[in-house]
Parts: structure tokens; sequence; C-alpha cells
């Protein structure tokens, strides 16, 4: 039991540290040998973990997913906010974290393209990853209408609207270069007061 458990957690540092390297030298440019070094461990050693970089990134990218999910439960347990005081911390929350990774999503871009370069679809990648999270957003969709804060909307086309707007915003973050999440921000509560009962 001791050797899975120190198994997992040598992973789960692999994968904070090769997130560094895929950051800072991109995903082309991060090789196997590099995440190796800067997880102080031999190419062989990393074997014993990962396949290959293309896994790595993967896991990576699921690693940070849990991460956004455990932050967005916490938001979502909060008894005392109203299901729009939670739909609102939960979009700014997705925001900032946007922001704290915005060099992880000038990485993801170019991974992305070069999935679809090679015939795999790389909506159906994203859609994979990023489901739970929607799901988060549907649930308090309808949470908020059965509660009679939000209007009857359409749970499915509102959920895309904001999930759009949250896809939106990481463009501006990572291409664009936006810093400053403010303007990103008010849009996204202008979209909420949309559909306050």
């Amino acid at each position: 039991m001791a050797i899975v458990v120190e198994h997992e957690k040598r992973k789960h540092e692999i994968l904070q540290k090769a997130l560094d390297v895929f950051i800072n030298e991109g995903y082309e440019d991060a090789t196997y040998q590099k995440i190796a070094d800067k997880c102080g461990i031999t190419r062989t050693t990393l074997y014993i973990y990962f396949k290959n970089k293309q896994e790595i990134f993967g896991f990576s990218i699921k690693q940070l997913l849990t991460e956004i999910e455990t932050s967005l439960l916490g938001i979502l347990e909060t008894p005392e906010l109203s299901n729009e005081q939670i739909l609102r911390k939960v979009m700014e929350t997705l925001i900032d974290i946007s922001l704290q990774n915005a060099k992880l999503f000038e990485v993801l871009l170019p991974y992305l393209i070069q999935m679809k370069q090679v015939g795999k679809d790389p909506n159906l990648s994203v859609k994979r990853r990023v489901l739970r999270v929607r799901h988060l957003l549907s649930s308090l969709l309808i949470q908020g209408v059965n509660a009679k804060e939000f209007k009857k909307i359409n749970i499915h086309a509102t959920g895309e609207l904001l999930y759009g707007l949250i896809e939106s915003s990481i463009f501006r973050i990572s291409v664009l270069n936006q810093k400053d999440g403010t303007e990103i921000k008010k849009a996204l509560n202008v979209a909420i007061d949309g559909i306050l009962a």
C-alpha cells in the first residue's frame, strides 16, 4: 500500500514539474530529457511513470482540471451563498485561474492545432476534459431556476453561452495577452444579469 501511495505522490510531483517545462519551453521544445532533468530523475525512471511526452502533457492538464473542479466544488458547497452569488463566484474563479495559467493556455493552443494536423479531433479531446466543469455549470443553472433566482431558461443553451464566454476569455488572456480580467468579469456579470428572475 505504501508503495502505491509513494508512486502516486511521485507521479504528482513529476506532473507539477513537467508543467513548468511545458510552460517555459512550449510543447514542441519540451523534451522527455528536459522533463526528466527538471524532476531530477533519469529518462529511464520517467518511463516508469509515463510512456511519452504527450501522456505527461495530458495528465498535467487533467491534474490542473481536477484542481479547478475542486475549487469550484468548494464554492458550490458554500451554504450561505445564493445560486446567483455562486454562479458569479464560479465564473470569476474560472477567469482568475485562466489568468494564473495564461502561459499554460499559450502552450495548449499549439498542442490542439498539432492534434488537428495529425487527424485527431481537438474538440472531442477538450470536451472530454471539461465535461465535469460544464456539468457543474448546468447543475448550478438548474438549481437557480428551481429556486426561482433565474428565469426559466434553456439550461443547455445558457450553459453553452457561459462556457463560450469562458473559452473566449481564455483566448483573450492567452492569445491576445490581456493581463487584467476586470473587463472580462464585467462582461460575464452582464450575461448573468440577463438570466436573473
